[in-house]
Formats: C-alpha cells, structure tokens, sequence
C-alpha cells in the first residue's frame, strides 16, 4: 500500500519550487494564485529571496505548504496514496491530497495559523531542542519535574525526541538530559515552543478558522499527529487538527501503525528527505522514497 508524507517546517530552502513553476503550467497557476491569496509575493522570497527571510515562520509555513501541495498535483495520476501523513504543518498539505480540504481554504488556514504561532511566540520567550539516544520514557519524566514549562513536543524516531517550553526550562532540562546520559540534547533555532502548551493563544485562533471551513469526506485515512490512527471522519480530523497546536507530534507512532495497517512504501512529497530518513530509523524494513516528477 502506498503512504505519501508531508514534511513539516525545516525543510525550506531558497529555490523551492521554481523548477515546478518553470516547468508545468498546473504549478504556475497555483503558485499566482498563492500569491493573490496571501497578499504577498511568496514565489519571490521561495524562489529568489533570502535563507533568513524564508525562516520566518508566516512564510515558512505556506511555503512548505504550496511546494508538497503543488508537487503532488503536478504528478497527477501517479498520484496514489491509500494513506497519508503529515509532520505538523505537513497535516495540511496531506488533508489536500486526500481531498478532506481544497487548496484554497488549506493555503488560508496555514497562513493563519502561521501568523497566530507568530503571535504566541512573541508572548513568551520559549524555544526548542532536540534530544538523542535517551528513551521516551526517560525525557518525559525529566521534564515533568522541571520547574517552568517543558513538553516532548516531537516525537521523531526511537531515540530522538524533541522538548519544548520556555527557554529557562527548556535550558535546565538539557543539563539534566545530557547528565542522564542523552548523546545530545541541543537547542534548536526555532522562534518558539510549538506542540507546547505555550501555543495555546495560537490554537484558540485556529479553532475559530478551522470551525468555520468545509471538511469534505477524505478519499483515504489520514494518520494524524495528535491520535495515530486512520482518521476518516470530517469532525474528528477537525477536532484533531485544532488539538495539533498545542499537543506533541507522534511521528513514530504514526508511521508504526501506516506500516500495522500495511503502508509498504512512504513517499515524501515536498522539500527535503527528513521524513524518510525518519521512517527509515523506525522501519528498517519498508521503502522511503522522494516524490518524482517526470
């Protein structure tokens, strides 16, 4: 069975996409029709502007978003999935591609949810950091028990984990991960604690817009980050999409049960190879691969 993933923000890189703009008419349409949407001219910054402006999170987010959208139309027939997946942000390039959301209310809600993560940022000064070789079970209690907010907040593969909180928090857990034997425990340069509690002002926001989209009927499950499993249902993939902001990713748990309910090959479809590279570390046995386009 084939399951398409969609990467999440980190996977930006200047230059994104304008070989599909150049090349497929479908593409260039889109990409015109971001830039009406969102007010601004996205295409120059992804294809031309700089790395630092394209790490802002209102852009980084629909820019990961119209690569993994536009690439998967481009590839048209051989566009396939029986399931699909997305990591954060990626749920809504997959919640396209399965049909659940059209392309113009997803780019709206990415958009607003990018700004409203901005917003939360800017409240409390909070960051992130990647955690390696200590078990699950072993990062959660050390957070739990460190004054201030610190969450798992990604789950990635077995032995990598990455916390999130205020950046005091975040900071006395890494002592006391690396003192509990973590092989790394670095901070990340992100602009805030996102899947933490510390994005709640920003989840209140989203609820609001994504309440008010149309959801259709998915034409396959997505396996969302929030619950794992095949979701089909409009309202619950809703509920779970408003719950994502401030709730951890389950990227391991996900793809486990994909490959559990047969997933035999992961196509990433968008920037980047981080996801494969990570369905590879949980499943040695099944393929990974990058979406190509003829």
């Amino acid at each position: 069975m084939n399951a398409y993933i969609f990467p999440g923000q980190g996977a930006q890189f200047v230059g994104m996409g304008l070989d599909l703009y150049e090349k497929y008419p479908v593409a260039q349409e889109l990409f015109e029709q971001a830039n009406a949407i969102l007010g601004f001219s996205i295409t120059d910054i992804m294809f031309e502007g700089t790395a630092e402006t394209l790490k802002e999170t209102k852009v980084t987010q629909p820019a990961i978003f119209l690569h993994s959208v536009i690439l998967s139309k481009v590839m048209g027939d051989a566009f396939k999935p029986n399931m699909v997946a997305g990591h954060s942000l990626g749920e809504f390039s997959a919640l396209v591609a399965n049909g659940t959301l059209n392309f113009e209310d997803a780019l709206m809600l990415v958009s607003k949810r990018a700004l409203a993560m901005q917003k939360a940022c800017e409240i409390t000064p909070s960051t992130m950091a990647a955690v390696l070789a200590l078990a699950d079970d072993v990062v959660e209690n050390i957070c739990a028990k460190v004054p201030g907010i610190v969450v798992a907040a990604n789950y990635n593969c077995p032995g990598q984990l990455v916390i999130s909180g205020d950046i005091d928090a975040v900071n006395i857990a890494c002592e006391q991960l690396k003192e509990a034997g973590a092989r790394r425990a670095l901070v990340l340069p992100v602009g805030g604690a996102f899947h933490s509690p510390l994005m709640e002002p920003a989840r209140e926001e989203l609820a609001a817009a994504i309440e008010n989209t149309k959801f259709s009927v998915p034409l396959c499950p997505i396996y969302q980050n929030v619950t794992t499993t095949a979701v089909t249902d409009a309202e619950a993939i809703k509920k779970n999409l408003i719950l994502q902001l401030t709730a951890p990713v389950k990227w391991t748990q996900s793809v486990q049960n994909m490959i559990k309910d047969g997933a035999t090959l992961f196509t990433e479809v968008g920037p980047g190879k981080v996801l494969q590279g990570l369905v590879k570390k949980i499943d040695a046995n099944v393929n990974a691969i990058s979406a190509e386009i003829l």
